[in-house]
């Protein structure tokens, strides 16, 4: 069991990551692509910790774990002092999940559940930074020094949660469809971490640029729809596209990342997940 109340003094000094994967707009590949680069971190030796924010609870069903009775939301609300009436006797350690991926992969998961749809409302009333609170929970377990990158996974929405995982966040990626509709929710979603920069009261993520997901070769306008986003992106630096691949679909319908396959179909994939963490280091430590 972690010691999640005492600071590790051995890695105190290099403090874990924490990356989140975000659209406003669903379907965009969002939680497959989360999934594949925490398994990329950690066959690269890396301690990883995947965070589910998404009250659809994708993500943790992905690594095959059913949704708990209490999850995230639960450790959320009890980490709000002002929200003592609504605390559970649920502690971190009861959460964390410690799946083996295959034999020498472990990846811990802290699952979500559908009561984070209600995360804003509960917490409506507190005087305390609505904004920070998911950030000040990553502080209170001292997270990064237990954990080299952590991964979130948000939901495709514009809410609090949205706002907590921003706050929380030191980079975001952006996974998109290339066409007009994935535009407009990376729009919005740009627009929600201006508001933040406006607000001042933390620091704003970095941004890790945009990943073009469910690129179609067979249709013509996809080409101009992915050239065109470019431009309007200016000089954000946008990573290879990911084809549609049938090796993508059948590895999400076994729930199991394409790092998880020996046959070279596969390779491509793993290179471009590969590439995509040290991409995400290098900018992380610039």
């Amino acid at each position: 069991m972690f010691s999640f109340l005492k600071p590790n003094l051995t890695t105190q000094k290099a403090q874990g990551k924490v990356i989140a994967l975000m659209n406003q707009k669903g379907g965009v590949g969002k939680t497959t692509m989360a999934f594949n680069l925490a398994h990329a971190f950690a066959h690269q030796g890396k301690k990883v910790l995947c965070l589910d924010m998404d009250p659809q609870g994708n993500f943790t069903s992905l690594f095959n774990v059913e949704i708990p009775e209490k999850h995230m939301h639960h450790l959320l609300i009890n980490s709000v002092k002002e929200l003592k009436a609504l605390h559970t006797s649920v502690l971190i350690s009861d959460l964390i999940m410690k799946t083996e991926q295959e034999e020498g992969v472990h990846i811990d998961l802290l699952p979500a559940g559908q009561e984070l749809s209600g995360f804003e409302l509960t917490v409506a009333g507190i005087n305390a930074p609505r904004q920070l609170i998911l950030k000040k929970f990553i502080e209170k377990y001292e997270l990064r020094s237990q954990y080299d990158v952590i991964v979130i996974d948000g939901p495709p929405t514009l809410g609090l949660l949205v706002v907590n995982i921003l706050c929380a966040a030191d980079g975001v990626l952006y996974p998109f469809v290339p066409d007009r509709f994935s535009e407009q929710g990376l729009k919005n979603i740009l627009q929600v971490v201006s508001d933040i920069a406006e607000m001042e009261i933390t620091s704003t993520p970095k941004n890790l640029g945009y990943i073009p997901n469910l690129f179609d070769v067979r249709r013509k306008q996809a080409g101009s729809d992915l050239a065109h986003i470019k431009e309007t992106l200016g000089e954000a630096f946008v990573y290879e596209a990911f084809t549609n691949k049938v090796q993508f679909g059948k590895s999400l319908a076994q729930r199991k990342s394409v790092f998880q396959y020996k046959s070279n179909e596969y390779k491509d994939l793993q290179r471009q997940f590969t590439v995509m963490t040290e991409t995400v280091q290098k900018e992380l430590l610039s």
